[in-house]
């Protein structure tokens, strides 16, 4: 017989902890777990759904983790042998389980919930876990990834098979698939990274009030953050398993309202750059100013849809991120965001930019810099600025479409970094999202915006030493 339970939520049950628990018992030679969640969806009233299994011992726990949609399922299965997407299969342990609530949006009156929990025990096989695969393709140079996108392991429509086909038509060399506070997608792109596409393992820790991205790490990450400060454990966890860690999307509508922790990385590019962009980039800079040393990295947030969309400016790989690495594997491409061995440009055929202090690189640092080396393809008639720790410092017209120079300066502050702003190209830029029916209020309707400069492609900074 199925077991329903009916809780009532509140405001002050949500004040209290974002994350409410149903427990269920659970007996021996159980295979198979259906969940139901039922309440009144609106506009103020959306709750998360997941899984945990009695080996979770209470944030941050290491195991235990069983599945989480967010709001974008109302059922789920767990069983020996598969698994909804989002969801890990595998041995079920006796005892007390807990269907968790995510209190996102909870209406001033409360909510009713209904949780309807179903058990069987049915013979069925226990299939194993994928195994990571670490394909590498000879050669160095610039590849090009997109690390931030979402499949229906968390809230898109699309199939991995289908992120995996708009991959390859937008020409990527690497891909990192960063689902919600989950990594179920493993099933599909552990065993299908190639030298041909690497999979980066990827998930994005997502609460009501901050987004980071975890990069390179296998296991399952706690996302169940309650304090500001957790933003430190958050790190320490990542950073124990290897792991990189990116402050994601830091504006408007979900901006990094955590204590900041030592980070690797900052998104400062997600989808358009209209799509306030600039305030991303402006704490990014306020943190370099600061002294923090942040490689820069960007991402679409694309959420693949059912189908494969053509190329455009709102698809994957919008905008690309660019690393300059030994080979192509996993391996170097998780040294390179590190390392901040690349910058971020528009889209898979966007600007290149490099800058160089003589044998230094992106990322790297010296004890002055005099000069700078530039190199800059695909913008002509748009302008390089180059920007220190107190802002802007210099402006050049870019003058060719395959265009370099050596950059005199005179004592730059803490570092220096690369941005190419659009100038002979932006009507261009705004006319193709305005031709998507997208964008127009963006453009249009706010002159704040429409005064922004569009950039097309930002470099990493070079550090002064010591500064």
């Amino acid at each position: 017989m199925p077991m329903q339970v009916t809780a009532r939520v509140t405001r002050a049950d949500q004040a209290a902890n974002p994350y409410f628990y149903v427990p269920f018992e659970v007996p021996e030679g159980t295979t198979r777990i259906d969940v139901t969640l039922d309440y009144a969806k609106s506009a103020d009233c959306i709750i998360d759904l997941g899984a945990f299994d009695p080996r979770d011992t209470g944030y941050p726990t290491a195991e235990g983790f069983r599945g989480w949609s967010g709001g974008a399922r109302s059922s789920y299965f767990i069983a020996t042998d598969d698994a909804t997407p989002g969801y890990v299969h595998g041995p079920i342990p006796a005892g007390r389980w807990t269907v968790i609530l995510g209190l996102y949006q909870v209406p001033e009156a409360g909510a009713e919930v209904h949780v309807t929990v179903t058990l069987d025990a049915s013979p069925r096989p226990v299939a194993p876990q994928p195994s990571r695969t670490c394909p590498v393709r000879q050669g160095d140079g610039w590849y090009r990834g997109d690390l931030h996108c979402h499949t229906f392991h968390s809230d898109a429509k699309g199939a991995p098979e289908t992120l995996h086909a708009a991959a390859r038509q937008a020409g990527l060399d690497f891909l990192a698939i960063t689902d919600h506070n989950t990594i179920t997608q493993h099933r599909y792109f552990h065993p299908h990274s190639s030298p041909d596409l690497v999979f980066v393992r990827g998930m994005e820790v997502t609460t009501a009030v901050g987004h980071a991205n975890v990069f390179g790490v296998d296991e399952w990450i706690d996302f169940r953050m309650t304090k500001p400060s957790d933003a430190h454990v958050l790190e320490r966890l990542v950073h124990e398993k290897g792991g990189l860690l990116s402050i994601n999307h830091d504006k408007p509508v979900i901006p990094w309202d955590y204590e900041m922790p030592a980070a690797d990385c900052q998104e400062v590019w997600q989808s358009t750059w209209l799509d306030r962009n600039w305030i991303s980039l402006e704490r990014y800079q306020q943190r370099l100013a600061g002294g923090m040393r942040l490689s820069a990295i960007g991402g679409s947030d694309f959420h693949q849809p059912a189908d494969l969309r053509p190329e455009g400016p709102l698809v994957l790989a919008r905008p690309t991120t660019v690393l300059f690495l030994p080979e192509l594997s996993e391996d170097a491409i998780l040294a390179a965001m590190k390392a901040g061995h690349g910058y971020v440009t528009e889209s898979p055929n966007g600007p290149h930019l490099e800058i160089r202090c003589g044998n230094v690189v992106m990322g790297g640092e010296t004890d002055e810099i005099t000069t700078l080396d530039v190199d800059v393809r695909g913008a002509k008639g748009d302008a390089l600025i180059l920007v220190d720790a107190t802002g802007p410092i210099a402006r050049m017209d870019i003058s060719s479409p395959d265009w370099r120079t050596n950059i005199a300066l005179e004592n730059p502050v803490g570092f220096v970094r690369a941005e190419i702003v659009a100038e002979a190209s932006r009507q261009g830029l705004i006319e193709d999202l305005l031709a998507l029916g997208l964008g127009k209020s963006a453009v249009a309707a706010d002159p704040a915006v429409a005064e922004q400069p569009i950039r097309r492609a930002l470099s990493n900074p070079i550090y002064l030493r010591n500064t």
